[in-house]
C-alpha cells in the first residue's frame, strides 16, 4: 500500500506539472501572438503613411524592407479586388494569384483589419499575416513574418521546466514518503491490535491519528472486535448451557429408566406374585413412561422454539376456544388438587402457531394448579391493549421465594423438587413458556409472594 500511495502521488504530480506547463505555454503563446499582431499592425500604419500612392509600389516596399534590416518581414499591397499590386519578396508579383479568398484579406475588407496564420509551403514555416485597409481606402496593405514563437519559447522553456520538474519530484518524493507513512502506520497499528483476538482476554488500544477516516476505521474495528468477542462469549455460553441441558436431560431420563428397569426385573424374575402388587408395578411403569414421554416432548418443543424451525405453520388462532379447551383438559387435575378455575377471555384472534399457544396456556395453568393449595383458585384472564394480547394467570398457591424468581424460567429448575417430582413435572414448563414468548417477541413478568400466590403476565403481539 505504501508503494502504491508513493507511486500514485508521483504520477499525479507529474500530470499536474505537465498540465500546468501546457496551459502556461498556450497562454504565453496567445499573449505573444496578440502582441506580435499589434506590433505588425503598428508597422502597417507607419507604412501606410510612408508610401507614396502616386508612385510605383514595388521599389518602395523593397526599400522599406531594407530599412527594417530583416529578411523575415514581407510586405504586400493589394487592390480591393484582391489583386497583388506589389510584393517585397516576389519580383514577378503580377503572376501571383488573386488573394481575395485569403482569410486576412477577407477580414480586412469586412472589418478594416484582418489576422491569419497558416503554414507556408514555400519556406516550410508557419506565417502570421496582418492586413489593413490603407488610409485612402483604395488599397490593402499586408505584412507577414515567420511565426515560430512556440518553438522558440519551448526551446527556452523546456530546460527550465525540466529543472523545475526534477526539483519538484525530489521534494515530492520526501513528501510522498512521509504521507504514505502517516497512512500506513496507523493501519499497521490496527492490524497489530487485531492480532490480539487470538489472546484469551485481549485489550485493544488504538491511538488517535491525524486522519478522521482512519480513526473511524479504528473505532469500527474496535466495535467489530467487541462484537466478535461478545459473539464468542455467547457461543461459549450457549455451549455451556447445552452441555448443562444435556446433562440435566440425561439425569431426568435416567431416573424413570432406572425405575422401569427395576420394576421390570422384579416382574421378570417372578419376585412379585401378588396380582395387586403386579398391577401397582405396571401402573408405576406406565407413570414413569408417561413422565419420560412428557420430558422428551418438552425437550423437542424447546429445541423447535430455539431453532425457529421453518415447519411452524402460522395461522389465525381464536384464543377463547383454545384456552377453554386447555382448561377442560386440566379439569381432572384441578379436581384432584381441589383447585377451582375461573376463565375470563375476550374473543381475540392472533397470528400464531396453535400448538405453541396451547403449550403456553397449558404450562401456565398446569403450574398454577399443581403449586396451589387445597381449596385454592386459579384466575385466567385474556384481554387486549392496543396491538397486544395480555394473558394473566394468577393463583392462590404457595408462592415463589425471592431468590428463586429469576431462575424459575431456567430449564429443569424446580422451586420445590419433591413436590414437582410427585406431581410429575419435568422442570421445563416455564422454560417452554419463556421460549414461546421470545419466539413471538413478547414479554413476560412474574409477581409472587410466599403463601399468598403467584401472578404471571404475558404480552404477545397480535400480528
Amino acid at each position: 500500500m505504501k508503494k502504491a500511495i508513493y507511486q500514485k502521488f508521483i504520477i499525479i504530480l507529474i500530470l499536474a506539472l505537465v498540465l500546468c506547463g501546457s496551459i502556461f505555454g498556450a497562454s504565453i503563446s496567445n499573449v505573444i501572438r496578440d502582441r506580435t499582431r499589434d506590433d505588425m499592425l503598428y508597422i502597417l500604419r507607419v507604412v501606410d503613411h510612408t508610401i507614396q500612392y502616386n508612385e510605383e509600389f514595388n521599389p518602395q516596399l523593397i526599400e522599406l524592407k531594407d530599412l527594417t534590416n530583416s529578411k523575415r518581414i514581407r510586405f504586400t499591397i493589394l487592390d480591393l479586388d484582391g489583386n497583388v499590386l506589389a510584393d517585397s519578396d516576389v519580383k514577378n508579383y503580377t503572376a501571383m494569384e488573386n488573394h481575395s479568398s485569403r482569410e486576412e484579406v477577407k477580414e480586412a475588407m469586412q472589418d478594416g483589419t484582418g489576422v491569419a496564420m497558416r503554414y507556408s509551403d514555400t519556406i516550410n514555416v508557419p506565417l502570421l499575416y496582418v492586413a489593413h485597409i490603407s488610409s485612402n481606402g483604395n488599397y490593402i496593405l499586408r505584412i507577414s513574418i515567420p511565426y515560430s514563437v512556440m518553438k522558440d519559447f519551448m526551446g527556452a522553456f523546456l530546460p527550465t521546466a525540466f529543472i523545475s520538474i526534477g526539483v519538484a519530484l525530489v521534494v515530492s518524493a520526501f513528501l510522498a514518503n512521509g504521507f504514505s507513512k502517516s497512512i500506513t502506520k496507523p493501519l499497521n497499528e490496527i492490524a497489530g491490535e487485531m492480532r490480539k483476538l487470538k489472546e484469551e482476554n485481549p485489550e485493544f488500544n488504538f491511538p488517535k491519528c491525524q486522519y478522521d477516516e482512519i480513526n473511524t476505521i479504528a473505532d469500527t474495528t474496535m466495535q467489530m472486535a467487541k462484537s466478535v468477542k461478545e459473539y464468542m462469549d455467547q457461543i461459549e455460553f450457549e455451549k455451556m448451557v447445552r452441555q448443562e441441558f444435556f446433562a440435566n436431560a440425561s439425569h431426568e431420563l435416567k431416573t424413570p429408566i432406572t425405575s422401569i428397569k427395576g420394576y421390570t426385573e422384579l416382574l421378570e424374575n417372578g419376585m412379585v406374585r401378588d396380582d395387586t402388587m403386579k398391577k401397582d408395578f405396571f401402573s408405576r411403569i406406565k407413570k414413569e413412561t408417561d413422565n419420560m414421554t412428557n420430558l422428551i416432548n418438552d425437550i423437542l418443543m424447546i429445541s423447535r422454539l430455539e431453532t425457529k424451525e421453518a415447519e411452524v405453520v402460522i395461522s389465525e388462532v381464536r384464543i377463547s376456544p383454545l384456552v377453554k379447551e386447555v382448561c377442560d383438559s386440566l379439569e381432572p387435575l384441578a379436581k384432584e388438587c381441589l383447585v377451582s378455575m375461573e376463565l375470563n377471555c375476550r374473543p381475540l384472534v392472533m397470528h400464531a402457531n396453535t400448538q405453541q399457544l396451547r403449550e403456553l396456556f397449558n404450562n401456565l395453568i398446569t403450574n398454577a394448579i399443581k403449586y396451589n393449595k387445597p381449596g385454592g383458585k386459579v384466575d385466567i384472564v385474556v384481554t387486549s391493549e392496543q396491538n397486544e394480547i395480555i394473558i394473566t394467570v394468577e393463583d392462590t398457591g404457595v408462592g415463589i421465594p425471592e431468590d428463586a424468581k429469576q431462575r424459575v424460567f431456567e430449564r429443569f429448575y424446580r422451586v420445590d423438587k419433591g413436590r414437582s417430582k410427585k406431581m410429575g413435572g419435568t422442570g421445563l414448563g416455564l422454560s417452554i413458556v419463556k421460549h414461546v414468548v421470545n419466539y413471538y417477541n413478547g414479554s413476560i413478568t412474574l409477581e409472587s409472594k410466599l403463601s399468598v400466590g403467584t401472578k404471571i403476565t404475558v404480552r404477545l403481539p397480535m400480528k
